[in-house]
């Protein structure tokens, strides 16, 4: 066996050079061509920054409708930390009945997409996880989706006290929209 590859290796050795030389003009031909990743990376954390408001652990009073059933009044916390030196923010809700029984939890990764130049949110909730654009402006932020036939848009701003006032909307068709989840929660942390 040793014998075979070594003849494998003489046979190729002639043309080992020519290829060296081409991968290694690709190679350099793709590094040229990639954008520097310092500052793409430098980029990102900058637009993250803007999300710094977010930042810390809030609480306060969630009112949930759930139609002819009625609304439920549960506590919300929503803990929201930098992440990967401050390139994504993680964000852990959680929606508790007095007793501290949790209701509803959900866990969402915003992060910037600098090539698009769009911040990004994915939620995950109940077994499901939706991806879509983050629209952040001064002081608040919006992002919306489908679910089935519904259309769901989040705007959350914060109030002249610097709480967190949100309001989740839900669109059916042939029907106005109608608020299904609102709450106005105060940093404790």
């Amino acid at each position: 066996m040793g014998l075979l590859f070594h003849r494998f290796n003489q046979r190729r050795l002639p043309y080992t050079p020519l290829v060296a030389v081409t991968l290694f003009s690709i190679g350099a031909a793709l590094h040229a061509a990639q954008p520097d990743h310092r500052a793409s990376v430098q980029e990102q954390r900058a637009a993250m920054q803007k999300l710094a408001f977010l930042v810390g652990c809030w609480k306060g009073p969630v009112t949930i409708q759930r139609g002819q059933a009625g609304p439920i009044r549960l506590t919300q916390t929503e803990d929201i930390a930098y992440k990967l030196d401050g390139l994504v923010i993680l964000i852990q809700g959680a929606s508790t009945e007095t007793d501290g029984k949790i209701q509803f939890e959900a866990l969402a990764t915003v992060a910037y997409d600098e090539p698009s130049h769009a911040y990004r949110i994915r939620a995950y909730n109940d077994g499901h996880y939706v991806d879509t654009v983050f629209k952040v402006f001064p002081e608040g932020f919006s992002w919306e989706f489908y679910s089935g036939p519904a259309h769901i848009v989040n705007s959350m701003h914060r109030t002249p006290s610097g709480d967190w006032q949100e309001t989740s909307s839900v669109s059916l068709p042939n029907r106005p929209p109608f608020p299904s989840i609102q709450m106005l929660l105060h940093r404790i942390s």
